[in-house]
Order: structure tokens, then sequence, then C-alpha cells
């Protein structure tokens, strides 16, 4: 398997994308770009380049990219695609994600599982709350969580409300 790496400016800072031949792979947060990089845009990660752009200007409300999450539980990834049907301008709750995979005792795994993914903003895990609506942990910062939720609530075709 072949892997591709790029990185792209964006609002909050680098981000180091990795493709395989058939998906995205990862999103990191990185502080720069590495001096010496100079691979060849490949068509995936362009495409993703792209979406990030549009997505960050408030144009993209979905992203439509392939996804490569091989190596990782039945269970994360029910999770991560649970987290993708969270419409764009929304938020939700680990144990609302638990109930909706069948779960409803399992909050706390939910979390890990959103801690883990691979591809932040791509599968939208900035969404998803704490218990009471409460602002928890993410990856990339919850500076950088506020920001994405703020972000999309300005886009959001439906009035801005109270975020959390």
């Amino acid at each position: 398997m072949n892997t591709f790496v790029h990185f792209h400016h964006t609002p909050l800072g680098w981000v180091e994308i990795s493709s395989s031949d058939t998906g995205l792979v990862a999103l990191k947060l990185v502080d720069s770009k590495p001096q010496d990089h100079q691979n060849p845009l490949q068509p995936i990660l362009d495409k993703c380049c792209q979406q990030l752009d549009e997505y960050f200007e408030g144009r993209r409300k979905k992203f439509d990219l392939p996804l490569d999450l091989g190596g990782v539980s039945e269970f994360y990834k029910t999770v991560w695609k649970q987290l993708l049907q969270i419409p764009y301008g929304s938020t939700t709750t680990y144990g609302h994600i638990a109930q909706e995979i069948g779960q409803a005792k399992a909050s706390q795994a939910v979390g890990q599982a959103n801690g883990k993914n691979p591809l932040a903003i791509i599968i939208p895990c900035h969404r998803v709350l704490g218990s009471q609506g409460k602002l928890t942990g993410y990856a990339w910062g919850i500076e950088n969580k506020i920001k994405l939720l703020q972000l999309e609530r300005n886009h959001s075709p439906t009035p801005p409300g109270q975020l959390f």
C-alpha cells in the first residue's frame, strides 16, 4: 500500500493530510510544514485540500471523500459512521451517539472512539459534546473545537444559538 502525504494551511494552522491509494487515512494538526516536503499532490489529497478550503469558507457542509479506515475495530468504525450523520452546525452528546448505535451504556467507549478519530473535521468529532452539552476534550484543542463550531453556526441555515 502506498502512502501519500501533503501539508495544507488552514485557518487552524498547518494540517498534515495522509492518504493511501484508496482513501484518506489521517489529518493531523502540525506546527509547520517541513521545509523539505516536496511530494506531488495526489488526486485524493488535492480533492481533500479543495474541500477543506470550501469548508472553511462556509461553502461546504459535508465532505465527499473516500476514506481508508482499515486497521481499527468495528466499534470505532460504527461510531465514526454515526459521527458522519451529525448535521452541519449541530451538536450532539456522547450518550446520544451511544443510543444511536444501540449501545446506550457505552458513552465512555464512544468518547474513546471519538478521541481516536484520525480524520478530524472530515469525520466531525468536534460536533460531539459531553453530557448536558458541556465542552469536552478535542484532539486539536478546545479552542479549535470552539472555532469549528462557531464557523458552522455562522454558516448554518438555522439561526445561530447557544453553542454548548
